[in-house]
């Protein structure tokens, strides 16, 4: 068990120090000194974000990138920005998180039976990584996922993400498109895939995506995990 603990500590380290993309480092490390004027007297983090959560987890969150403002401004996923502030007091509701908020990383929060990462682990400019800055950084997906022993399944936050954990199947993806509540069954020693739209505020405040529509989502995940 510890080995497992202590690779994924490693793959966080090779992540927060990684340079693979020029355009990313630029772009993340101008972010954090020109700053949102909310967070003028903020020190960013503007580095590379890596996963975090329960080494033993059954399940892998897989989002699209750092926000700008969020997770590149704390240094860890989903936190201080209103996407996470959608998640995780879903996340709380669904019985995966100690509390319903996430603004920063002492601020005490824990998931359980959860591993939250992303495909880009860097901002990338308009949130639109490019498909070489995707690449890069996969070997950390995939290195995640063996770095987890008792993974079942990954829920996925709109089409790049649904496009990076279906690249792991051989067969059948190019017949699922991505939508919400989209499932791919577990097969051939992978895990299962369920969709979702992002909690970004786009889809959040135009109402794509509602809170009960993003509960239905956990719910679903318990049910997999109850039965698998």
């Amino acid at each position: 068990m510890n080995v497992n603990k202590e690779s994924l500590q490693s793959i966080c380290n090779e992540v927060i120090s990684c340079h693979l993309c020029p355009r990313l480092v630029g772009w993340r490390e101008q972010v954090g000194v020109e700053k949102r004027k909310a967070f003028r007297d903020h020190e960013y983090w503007a580095k590379p974000v890596p996963g975090f959560g329960d080494p033993n987890a059954r399940v892998l969150l897989l989002g699209l990138a750092p926000g700008a403002h969020g997770s590149n401004r704390t240094g860890r996923m989903f936190t201080g920005d209103d996407s996470g502030r959608f998640l995780y007091a879903a996340l709380h509701r669904a019985g995966f998180a100690n509390q319903p908020e996430s603004l920063a990383q002492n601020d005490g929060l824990m998931v359980n039976d959860l591993w939250i990462t992303a495909v880009c682990r860097c901002v990338p400019p308009d949130n639109k990584p490019t498909s070489s800055e995707i690449v890069n950084c996969h070997s950390y997906l995939t290195r995640e996922i063996n770095c987890l022993p008792g993974l079942e399944g990954i829920v996925v936050f709109g089409k790049i993400a649904f496009d990076a954990a279906m690249g792991m199947y051989e067969k059948g993806k190019e017949n699922l498109k991505f939508g919400h509540g989209v499932f791919y069954p577990a097969g051939d020693c992978r895990p299962w895939i369920l969709a979702s739209y992002h909690p970004s505020r786009q889809n959040t405040q135009t109402g794509r995506l509602t809170p009960m529509m993003f509960d239905q989502i956990w719910i679903e995940v318990r049910k997999l995990l109850t039965i698998s």
